[in-house]
């Protein structure tokens, strides 16, 4: 992998993530978090696992950051309050963040030699979601239809 092109991804992901925290409207942080979800797909591509990034694309770019904008879009909010920095919620942050980085420079993985294994294709992704991993399938398909339904009615609720 180029480093460039690493260096100026990273650069790019870490610039709109921070963005999309740290923006006072929602629906600029909500389009930031999309080209953050973007970033990290492009990381995976980057890295060969092409399958990977377009799942990320269409899942979370696709559908969620989309989501999070009909959402700020539907709901009615007044701009009136001041916009105060949230010092527990950095606090918070900064400790998980250290946490995380002592768990990573702690961990034994790293030192390890990777192991040569057969690249894994499409075919058995689907192969094993449809056979091992059904039941789990169909009841994120039902959740999310049932999600879809509540916000279909809440909303036309709101329009009565």
């Amino acid at each position: 992998m180029n480093i460039a092109v690493f260096s100026i991804l990273a650069l790019f992901t870490l610039a709109t993530a921070g963005a999309a925290a740290l923006l006072p409207k929602l629906i600029h942080a909500a389009l930031s978090l999309a080209l953050a979800f973007l970033g990290v797909a492009a990381f995976y591509i980057l890295l060969g696992a092409e399958f990977v990034g377009l799942v990320q694309i269409l899942v979370y770019v696709g559908a969620v950051a989309v989501l999070i904008v009909f959402t700020i879009l539907l709901t009615h909010r007044e701009d009136g309050s001041a916009h105060s920095i949230n010092w527990s919620g950095i606090a918070v942050s900064v400790a998980v963040f250290y946490g995380l980085l002592w768990a990573i420079l702690n961990s034994s993985s790293i030192t390890g030699a990777v192991a040569n294994t057969e690249p894994i294709t499409v075919k058995q992704i689907g192969i094993t979601l449809l056979t091992g991993y059904m039941w789990p399938l169909q009841c994120i398909g039902v959740l999310l239809t049932a999600a879809l339904i509540g916000a279909l009615i809440l909303v036309m609720e709101e329009k009565r």
